[in-house]
Formats: C-alpha cells, sequence, structure tokens
C-alpha cells in the first residue's frame, strides 16, 4: 500500500450510492490503483490547473465520472465530491464545490 485514502465528511459516498453496482465496482477498482501504485498514471489520477487539486478519473463505459481529491500529511489522499463528466472540461461550480470543501476540511483539522 503506498497511501491510505480516506473520506471526509459524507459527500463521497453519497454519490457513490447513487451509482450502478458496476460504477460502484470500477470506483473500487480505481480507488485500489491509486492506493497500492507508486506511480499512479495520469488516466486515473490527474493533477487540476490552478488549485491543489486532483480528479480520480473514473471511465465505466460511455460514462465518464471525476472524484476530487487533494495530499494531505505527504501521501494520504482526501475523498471529496464525486459528479458524472458529461462535457469536455471539468465544470468550474464543481471545481469551487470542491474547493469550498477542501476549506471546511482544513477549518477542522488544522486547528
Amino acid at each position: 500500500m503506498q497511501r491510505n485514502i480516506i473520506f471526509y465528511g459524507s459527500y463521497f459516498l453519497d454519490f457513490y450510492n447513487k451509482q450502478s453496482q458496476k460504477v460502484k465496482e470500477k470506483i473500487n477498482w480505481t480507488l485500489g490503483l491509486i492506493r497500492d501504485l507508486e506511480k499512479v498514471p495520469v488516466k486515473y489520477l490527474k493533477h487540476i490547473e490552478e488549485t491543489d487539486l486532483y480528479e480520480v478519473r473514473v471511465n465505466s463505459g460511455n460514462n465518464i465520472f471525476r472524484i476530487f481529491c487533494f495530499f494531505d500529511k505527504g501521501n494520504l489522499v482526501v475523498l471529496m465530491n464525486g459528479f458524472q463528466k458529461k462535457t469536455q472540461k471539468t465544470p468550474k461550480e464543481e471545481i469551487n464545490k470542491a474547493l469550498r470543501i477542501k476549506n471546511l476540511y482544513n477549518e477542522e483539522y488544522k486547528k
């Protein structure tokens, strides 16, 4: 195991629980790669420019999903909100939502 994966709040689980079993399995598989591989291919984990956020990239059939996260304390990935991607670019409002959640996390844990 290369990194621990934790979930902040219920944001991710709310998203996850709405998905089909097939999508849940693909999300689990992708998170397993991120947890276990020393160097994760950008196909599965990509830095979002001009932020300190990353997106977990999950493809299931013709559906594309993104789950926001960031690193804390070196190798800790904190999973936040997720969404189904329907456009080429990641929607700005989804990035802003992830940044708000990250700020809540920082307020709670950086005291």
